[in-house]
């Protein structure tokens, strides 16, 4: 906070406090959505595809944040960010409010990205990591307040005003950013010509693609209303094309060596992917466990992702410290987040006080704080001035298709093992805590390849932040 960096820092924090309200604000509000507009079996969906449409995005920030600097990319996506959000707060149907935040997710893609080349462009190596864990406390206040907040709308006034009241916000934090972005252009190293940046984004966008088309097909197929209607071949056909996307693009779009996890970066990417993977498919069910397994209103019911986030910020902070070498951090933190999923899921199969489960969420988050925050500044590390955009990106799109495949799997496996006209109970909620539990588990076994000896630019910061 000297003279020097104040304004950025300020502008940086407030466009992730303004990003933290839409999560935490939308996550609690989505039980009363989706009753109010009959989404109940497409519940993943709003989430899964939000995230869907920031991959294409992301590809796309990527090889635009080399060429052009971060600017571009963080106007584009205002705009988007701002009308989704609008969009999904008039949506009339489920299908409309899903397409809204399908845009939302779009301008959270493009707005990401420009955050990690700014904050490689503009602090010395030494803050990085502090300015990280201050993105982790920049969630403490929306999420003690957004979630109660939320709950509050939605129970007693309008949900449509937990959309609408975030899109200010999002127009101010960029404006307290740009007067210290707009002097920021393109690296002196670009790394990408403008053809292969064009190429990645195409990518992305066939990626995302058949991520959007695969989630689709498996929700209908789950869906016994759209599974008379269209014959089961026809969806499988889309699913098994939306893998094939999957599958040739996404390893093209990650540094070299993803698909056998090779030391360095590439494992760096998995382990991303696998925590986003178990954390966000578990934070989209936790208010809908207590509402639906608890009996809680959704106001009480969102003070337990209050409690992750606590965690997350406590665990960032912990690895700021530097008291432990990051792959260390990465096992130990993907380890508490496993004890957390699965302490969520004898919870619920007991059915004792919903405090446990708020205090086993807890200890997810705080796994979380310590392990993602650590792929953040590894990525930074294991990255020179002309790959850092793209590296940012491939960090960012292993984190959404991690997501994605959580909560879109999450989805599905909700939707087969609801009971129509049965409240759901721990049938449905045990084994969804069960199978994400497994993804935390890969991860503590990948986070130990994450250490790249050969890296001097690894070294060079290791050795500026313990100083």
């Amino acid at each position: 906070m000297s003279s020097v960096y104040r304004g950025l820092v300020i502008g940086l924090l407030a466009i992730v406090t303004c990003s933290a309200f839409e999560a935490m604000a939308v996550t609690t509000a989505m039980p009363v959505v989706a009753a109010d507009l009959g989404g109940q079996r497409a519940y993943g969906l709003a989430f899964s595809l939000f995230l869907t449409a920031s991959l294409a995005a992301t590809a796309a920030a990527g090889p635009w944040c080399d060429r052009s600097g971060p600017r571009p990319s963080l106007l584009t996506g205002l705009v988007l960010m701002t009308g989704g959000l609008v969009l999904a707060g008039g949506a009339w149907d489920f299908s409309v409010f899903t397409i809204g935040r399908m845009v939302s997710g779009a301008g959270t893609g493009l707005m990401i990205v420009p955050l990690y080349v700014i904050i490689g462009q503009t602090l010395p190596s030494a803050l990085q990591p502090v300015l990280f864990s201050w993105f982790s406390a920049a969630w403490v206040v929306p999420s003690l307040v957004g979630p109660y907040v939320s709950g509050l709308l939605a129970q007693h006034a309008s949900w449509r005003w937990v959309f609408f009241g975030v899109a200010p916000i999002v127009v101010v934090a960029v404006g307290l950013t740009w007067p210290r972005v707009r002097g920021l252009g393109a690296p002196d190293e670009v790394a990408l010509g403008r053809g292969e940046g064009r190429r990645r984004a195409l990518l992305g966008v066939i990626l995302a693609g058949g991520v959007a088309g695969a989630q689709w097909a498996v929700q209908s197929w789950a869906d016994p209303g759209t599974a008379v209607t269209i014959p089961p071949a026809a969806l499988a056909a889309v699913v098994l094309a939306g893998i094939a996307g999957v599958v040739a693009t996404a390893p093209r779009l990650m540094p070299p060596g993803v698909a056998r996890v090779a030391r360095g970066l590439p494992a760096v990417m998995v382990v991303r992917a696998l925590l986003t993977l178990a954390f966000f498919g578990a934070e989209a069910f936790i208010p809908l466990i207590l509402v639906d397994a608890y009996g809680l209103e959704p106001s009480v019911a969102g003070l337990a992702l209050t409690g992750g986030a606590v965690g997350w910020t406590i665990g960032s902070f912990a690895q700021a410290r530097g008291w432990l070498p990051k792959p260390a951090f990465l096992v130990l933190g993907s380890v508490i987040l496993t004890v957390g999923l699965g302490s969520i899921a004898a919870t619920v199969a007991a059915g004792v006080t919903p405090w446990l489960l708020a205090a086993s969420w807890f200890l997810a988050g705080t796994g979380m704080g310590l392990s993602v925050t650590t792929t953040s500044v590894l990525v930074l590390d294991y990255s020179d001035a002309a790959t850092r955009g793209r590296n940012s990106a491939s960090l960012q799109m292993a984190d959404m298709l991690g997501g994605v495949i959580g909560t879109a799997g999450a989805g599905t496996l909700y939707s087969l093992l609801l009971t129509p006209g049965a409240v759901p109970g721990p049938s449905v909620f045990v084994p969804l805590a069960t199978a994400l539990m497994v993804s935390a588990l890969l991860a503590a076994s990948a986070s130990g390849r994450s250490r790249d000896a050969r890296s001097p630019v690894s070294e060079g910061r290791a050795d500026g932040e313990s100083a």
